[in-house]
Parts: C-alpha cells; structure tokens; sequence
C-alpha cells in the first residue's frame, strides 16, 4: 500500500496544500489524473471543494467521484485517490451511503495511492473515534479503512489558550487510551505526516509527533498512559503489528 496520511491542508498562512506538494508528487510519482472524494465538505459545495483542490494543484487533473454516475467504478478505476478535510462524520457517513470503504480498501491494497488530509487522514485508521469534529451526522459505524491498525489524531496540539478551562487534547485523548488499552493514537502536528509504503511507517514532515499507550509501570502492575515523543523522519513500522 501507499498512503500518505497529511495532518492538515496547510501550515500557518501558508497556501492550500502548497506545504504538501513535494510529499504529493513524491507520492503519485508519474501520476496525473486524480479522483477526489470530497464528502468531509459541508458548507462547501462538492463541486466548490473539487475545484478549489484542482486550483491548488494545476499540474494535475482532478476529478470529484460525485461527477461519475458510478461511485463504485470510478473508485475502481482511478489511479489515485485524494481524499480532502472537512468533517469526518460527514465523511465516513457519504462512504457507507454510496458503499464504497471496501473497493477504496481494495484499490489501495492493490497498489492505488491513496492521500487524505485531515478528515481524509482520520478514515485511514482502525476508526474514526479519536478525530477532532463534532459528529453532525451519525454513521453506521465508526470503523474506518483501517490502513494502519491504530488511531490517528491529525492537527494534534498540546496548546491550552489562557483561560480555557475545557479538557486539553491529550486528556481527550487518554481517556480513550482508558476505555481502550490496547489501542495506541499517534497525534500528527500541522504540516506533518505519517506515510505508509512498502509495509514501512514513518513520521514525515519538521515537527514530532506524539503516541499515546497504556503502559504496565512497576512491580504493582499499575497501568499508566504515556506519551511517547516521535521524532521527523522516524520509522515507526511496530505500530502496524497492533493486537487488538
């Protein structure tokens, strides 16, 4: 598989996806023509957000799978697939609607590039419960593609804004890590990413990541969450072996 997992569309007030596109060409290699899942749109029209990605990248031929009279067979029949931000729900609710997640897991497992940002990035894991939106619309369910066997957390950051009493990200998501011990998260800052290719798994981009697991500390056999630094350029490859 070949899956480049982006934490965001951009990077401070850099341009939309302009920080990408050296991990994009990188990725699609030879690749021109593009079909684009823009489900995660919500107050942007399908059509609006298709286009906006064509602008961003001109170099390449974007076409939105809501164009085709036929989910199924463009997915099958495209040879590569983006898949854009938004809101994950709205996302993950469009890909059981249509009865597509199998033939996107199916394409991408047989050697189809697959890159998603944001929301995108969040359907790449074991489900989407560790994602950042509000859930507008329910689901079916909440698995997602499961290309890594983890949970992500894109946009991940450790900020607390003076003031803000609510609960911080990490303590969100420790309180998943308790409810679901044997389930790591790997929170990606903005502008990085995780990039899966040729059964290898590594951190890309400037800045560290951070995996959340409940570890067995001391002799008592006491559990404890950790937060585990990982560092640009890391092969973190053991987390695709996760037991669940």
């Amino acid at each position: 598989m070949k899956v480049l997992m982006l934490s965001s569309s951009r990077t401070a007030d850099e341009s939309y996806l302009s920080h990408a596109l050296p991990m994009i060409d990188l990725h699609i290699l030879t690749v021109k023509e593009i079909l684009f899942i823009p489900y995660a749109g919500v107050t942007l029209s399908w059509d609006d957000y298709t286009q906006k990605v064509q602008d961003a990248l001109p170099h390449l031929t974007i076409s939105g799978i809501h164009q085709y009279p036929n989910a199924k067979e463009a997915i099958n029949n495209a040879k590569a697939i983006f898949v854009g931000g938004g809101n994950t729900f709205n996302l993950l609710s469009q890909l059981y609607k249509q009865d597509i997640l199998a033939d996107i897991q199916q394409s991408v497992k047989q050697g189809t590039p697959y890159i998603g940002w944001s929301a995108g990035s969040n359907i790449c894991g074991n489900s989407i419960r560790t994602t950042n939106d509000m859930p507008i619309i329910q689901p079916p369910s909440f698995d997602g593609l499961n290309f890594v066997p983890f949970q992500l957390n894109p946009h991940y950051t450790d900020y607390q804004p003076p003031g803000h009493n609510g609960e911080t990200r990490a303590q969100r998501i420790e309180e998943f890590c308790t409810l679901n011990p044997q389930m790591p998260v790997i929170g990606i800052r903005e502008g990085s990413a995780l990039l899966l290719q040729d059964k290898r798994l590594t951190l890309k981009g400037e800045l560290e990541g951070v995996v959340f697991e409940l570890n067995q500390t001391g002799e008592s056999g006491v559990s404890a969450i950790s937060q585990n630094v990982l560092k640009p350029g890391q092969d973190i490859s053991q987390y695709l072996q996760v037991k669940r």
